[in-house]
């Protein structure tokens, strides 16, 4: 069977696609999960129509997609990823958000008393964990 060696190339097209890949996904995650969240009953009505429709739900789902999405981005996009660096703030991001979809929706149900500030402190230590972690492998120069 012939080979050929494609050298440097094979190198950067590895190293390129699973970014380019991971950029466009977690911008088409974050622009469908603001979309949820911003204007839940138009996104349901023209893409997630499935009955009955639940306004907080879908703003749930658009946090949590735009987390999803931040994970995606800040691999993609971050010169040398940490992976936990990445998944703090990824899943923050979601959590913060999640928190704002319970202080929007809190005269739809759950117990807001409860459910918002502790989403709120969890999304907190998240982001002070990844915010630190960025600090710390950012200054090894790792």
């Amino acid at each position: 069977m012939a080979r050929f060696d494609v050298g440097r190339d094979r190198s950067t097209v590895v190293n390129l696609v699973p970014r380019v890949v991971a950029i466009g996904g977690g911008a088409g995650l974050v622009l469908l999960g603001a979309w949820a969240m911003v204007d839940p009953n138009s996104f349901f009505e023209v893409l997630a129509r499935f009955e009955p429709y639940n306004q907080h739900f879908l703003q749930d789902i658009g946090a949590f997609q735009i987390g999803l999405g931040m994970v995606l981005l800040l691999a993609g996009l971050l010169v040398r990823p940490d992976g936990l660096t990445v998944a703090l703030l990824g899943v923050g991001v979601g959590a913060a958000l999640h928190a704002v979809s319970h202080v929007l929706g809190r005269d739809l149900g759950g117990v807001p008393e409860r459910d918002i500030p502790s989403f709120a402190v969890l999304a907190a230590a998240l982001l002070t964990a990844g915010w630190w972690r960025w600090r710390d492998v950012r200054g090894r120069g790792s």
